[in-house]
């Protein structure tokens, strides 16, 4: 799979057609094609307002730059918000420049993060700015930043002249530490891995702490603001209130970190034993350890080397040992004896010799690729999952089906692959939209969903507002 040629041949559908070479790889079971008896809804080709959104009529006022606030309000605008994303005029979020690898063009960083929204530009420290701002809060139900801290406040947009001039308004944030000694301190994403526990509980026992490669920080903080802000409109569903929403990044990974967090209580009453390194006899120390590729649950698992493994980086596969199918493991890497044997028979008894079963294992699972070690085992309810590449999920065809992957056509910088939403509600088909050019629609909402007159927007732009005035633009 790996040496696949890249899927080009396009269906009637606009879905890509599978290659002769991808057609003799083995389906992937992952991803399931039904939900609760349905088929699983494919990426809408419907124009906005056809086909009833989630979160139709809702306007989100989106001042968020980088990674960890876009995702929030691309999620919004995915489920049918209307996101106005205000830009600073001439260069807008930064991260449309950052990573460019295409000259003259938004980069992957800032497309892929900004599907489906509106961009004006709009200089909020001039009067006529202000003017625009107060107008667009009044106009929109949520607002969403992650800004420094106190950044917003020094805008003039305190909570208390926000509600003034729009009780109902939701103002959600992400920061980088909730109150408290660390709250003013400028937080990245590893720098949110670091402080909300992942770091130190990743990696192996006798190497360095080590970052995830999923952005755990950035957008999974994102997402976390995301239902935040879910809850608070359903909330001034009956209250008729705004509210604030915060979400911190700290808190976010350390709500995903959980596991580890349960681990640390359970380490005052013993050992772990489902840790390899129980069974290599090394103590524990206080707090919970790096534990390399050993399962967060109770049921042990590894990452084990499969045919090919000494020239592809990612032949590999996870293979749990779980309790229920265990004699169906014995059996399939040729260990019989092991369903009675007092060292096998039973979990606890198999804890301590973790690892010399998976070693055994292994020397099955090396004779054969990741996909047919995958084939095997589901087909006895083994649960084991191939280490997939970025290269093998961007040609994945049951995730373009699904549109988890999809292709999106950009005016300047062509045909690209993106993430597609996650979530599949059956009611609210998701349309990926390309992201928005720098201002593409300040025009747009000056007058159609901010009601400015003619000359009110001729007086608006002439001011520098919205950028560089018509006379500044004829001398350059």
């Amino acid at each position: 799979m790996a040496k696949k040629k890249a899927l080009k041949t396009k269906s009637k559908a606009g879905v890509p057609k599978k290659t002769a070479k991808a057609a003799k790889r083995p389906a992937l079971k992952v991803v399931a094609k039904k939900a609760s008896g349905k088929v699983v809804p494919k990426v809408s080709t419907k124009p906005w307002g056809k086909d009833g959104k989630a979160l139709d009529g809702v306007r989100i006022l989106d001042f968020t730059h980088v990674q960890s606030g876009p995702t929030c309000t691309q999620l919004l605008a995915w489920f049918g918000a209307d996101v106005i994303k205000v830009e600073r005029p001439g260069t807008g979020d930064i991260t449309r420049g950052q990573l460019q690898d295409v000259p003259n063009a938004d980069s992957l960083y800032f497309t892929m993060l900004n599907h489906n929204k509106r961009s004006i530009t709009l200089d909020s420290k001039s009067k006529e700015g202000m003017t625009v701002l107060e107008r667009l809060v009044k106009t929109c139900d949520v607002l969403v930043e992650n800004f420094a801290p106190g950044a917003l406040d020094r805008m003039g947009l305190t909570w208390e002249r926000i509600h003034s001039w729009n009780p109902r308004m939701i103002v959600a944030s992400v920061k980088g530490f909730g109150p408290g000694p660390y709250e003013d301190c400028k937080v990245y994403e590893n720098v949110a891995q670091c402080a909300g526990g992942s770091a130190s509980t990743t990696g192996f026992l006798d190497g360095l702490p080590l970052v995830t490669g999923a952005q755990i920080g950035d957008s999974g903080t994102g997402l976390h603001l995301a239902l935040g802000i879910v809850c608070a409109l359903m909330q001034r569903n009956r209250t008729g209130r705004g509210q604030r929403v915060l979400c911190a990044m700290q808190d976010g990974v350390l709500n995903l970190c959980r596991v580890k967090l349960r681990d640390q209580q359970r380490l005052t009453h013993g050992p772990l034993k489902e840790y390899t390194q129980y069974g290599q006899g090394i103590p524990f120390g206080e707090a919970t350890p790096r534990a390399g590729n050993d399962s967060g649950g109770g049921q042990p698992g590894v990452i084990l080397k499969c045919k090919g493994w000494e020239t592809d980086p990612n032949a590999y596969i996870y293979f749990i040992t779980q309790a229920p199918v265990w004699e169906k493991i014995c059996d399939l890497v040729g260990e019989p004896s092991w369903k009675t044997h007092p060292d096998y028979a039973k979990p606890p008894a198999r804890l301590p010799r973790l690892k010399q079963i998976f070693e055994r294992i292994e020397q099955w699972t090396v004779t054969k690729t990741k996909f047919e070690v995958m084939n095997e085992c589901n087909a006895l309810d083994i649960p084991v999952g191939p280490i997939l590449s970025m290269k093998e999920l961007a040609e994945e065809q049951s995730l373009r089906e699904t549109g988890t992957v999809v292709e999106v056509d950009h005016p300047t910088r062509g045909k690209y692959l993106s993430v597609g939403n996650p979530i599949k509600l059956s009611d609210s088909i998701t349309e990926v939209k390309r992201s928005p050019l720098l201002g593409e629609h300040t025009d747009e909402v000056l007058s159609k969903v901010l009601k400015f007159t003619p000359r009110e927007i001729a007086t608006i732009k002439a001011s520098g507002a919205t950028g560089a005035t018509p006379k500044a633009q004829a001398a350059e």
